[in-house]
């Protein structure tokens, strides 16, 4: 038996989805464990692309298991969808794809709450997707939310339904001005929601325990990144939940003790949507042409992504947090071509140097990134299947990240497809 976890050591959008479709070779089982639709995986198989928002990105192999954990919060209108997309691709989910039944629902409200209040932050908006995840998650900790199991039955569903409507209606008109729900048809939609999914739906705490128990390779899916986790990111501007190690047992029902590995997915460079400090920040050519040339456009929002050199402050940081001690080293394709790349290996505040990540905003905001500075490389790199036939200023900038960072390397990414990248260690 073994599990392995794959997270993002950044602020997200580090390449999960294609270091987890690779790793599931190895796998029997995968499972998503926090984030909401908010997130998305891209997996590029033979020139064609697959973007995954909920479903975990073992679906791409046949005859994996796939469960999203009670720790991911589910908008069954878009999880439907994108069931039936991949349906519709040819991809296979009978008997392989589960829904924990204590996972919690995204409701009509969560969207337009979320929509509505970020829209009046102005300039001091979060960057959320407007897409209900935050909320839903705060009705959780408030003890109002709404959960799969609920949907089967009735009496349940109803009952919960009209009383939060009723609530976020007067919250709604009173206070934002906006039109109110009606209940009735907000059950009535999730009633047939719930019939539409129930062939999915388990109590998967027990069943990923039994699976482990049986031997199988369970493989942990995060969303987000490591910089975006709620406790230990750059609050407020954070996703909602645990992107970290410690989401993944909360999240899924496994125990601490059943982890065998933690891989760190790490872009070569660092990029960040929304607002936020973001230290290494380029807002100049250099930033745009990591822009372009590495394709940094959401896949769920298709907004830009904000561009910026490797920060191993943040990096080391990320691997305390998480205990990671395998790094998937993605994009290093897009670097090639730069004559000079720097790496940010301390900070510099008030005329201090510090190798830590401070959590005020307001230091985060203002420090200067202390930089070492690499010569670049113009070979082209993405065909390249064995380590040693890098170009050897590409070797010596991956061999300073990893001796910085005191881990090994899982694998190196050098384009988007699958045959694009060299894997060096197992992770089961």
């Amino acid at each position: 038996m073994s599990c392995s976890l794959v997270l993002g050591a950044q602020w997200g959008d580090e390449g999960k989805g294609k270091v987890v479709d690779l790793f599931t070779e190895e796998a029997d089982v995968v499972v998503r464990f926090s984030g909401g639709h908010n997130a998305g995986h891209t997996v590029v198989i033979k020139g064609e692309k697959y973007i995954l928002h909920l479903i975990p990105s073992g679906i791409m192999h046949d005859g994996k298991v796939n469960i999203i954990g009670n720790g991911v919060v589910i908008d069954p209108e878009a999880l439907i969808e994108e069931i039936n997309d991949l349906k519709a691709r040819g991809i296979s989910f009978e008997g392989r794809f589960f829904v924990s039944k204590r996972a919690h629902l995204i409701m009509p409200y969560h969207k337009i709450f979320d929509k509505h209040s970020e829209a009046k932050k102005g300039s001091k908006k979060i960057g959320t997707t407007g897409r209900g995840i935050g909320p839903s998650y705060a009705d959780k900790m408030a003890r109002v939310g709404l959960r799969v199991c609920d949907l089967y039955d009735e009496e349940v569903l109803k009952e919960k339904v009209f009383q939060n409507v009723e609530e976020v209606n007067l919250i709604a008109e009173r206070i934002h001005g906006l039109e109110p729900l009606n209940p009735q048809e907000v059950f009535e939609s999730y009633k047939k929601y719930g019939e539409i999914i129930k062939p999915y739906v388990a109590e998967t705490s027990y069943m990923i325990n039994k699976l482990y128990n049986e031997g199988k390779n369970i493989m942990l899916e995060g969303a987000q990144g490591t910089l975006l986790d709620v406790d230990h990111g750059t609050y407020p501007f954070v996703t909602s939940s645990n992107p970290t190690a410690g989401g993944a047992f909360t999240g899924t029902g496994l125990a601490p003790q059943s982890l065998n590995n933690v891989v760190g997915v790490l872009k070569a460079y660092t990029t960040r949507v929304g607002s936020g400090p973001f230290p290494t920040e380029l807002e100049d050519e250099t930033g745009q042409r990591l822009r372009d040339v590495g394709g940094e456009y959401g896949a769920t929002t298709g907004r830009p992504r904000r561009c910026g050199w490797l920060d191993l402050v943040a990096t080391k940081y990320a691997k305390m947090l998480s205990g990671i001690n395998y790094i998937a080293l993605t994009k290093l394709d897009v670097l090639t071509g730069f004559d000079k790349i720097k790496v940010c290996v301390g900070y510099e505040y008030n005329g201090k140097v510090f190798e830590t990540f401070p959590p005020e905003i307001k230091i985060l905001e203002n420090l200067t990134p202390v930089y070492k500075e690499f010569d670049g490389w113009t070979e082209d790199i993405t065909k390249v299947k064995r380590y040693n036939d890098l170009p050897e200023n590409a070797k010596k900038y991956v061999e300073f990240i990893k001796n910085e960072l005191g881990v090994e390397y899982a694998l190196i990414s050098l384009g988007t497809d699958r045959e694009e990248t060299i894997i060096l260690n197992k992770v089961f």
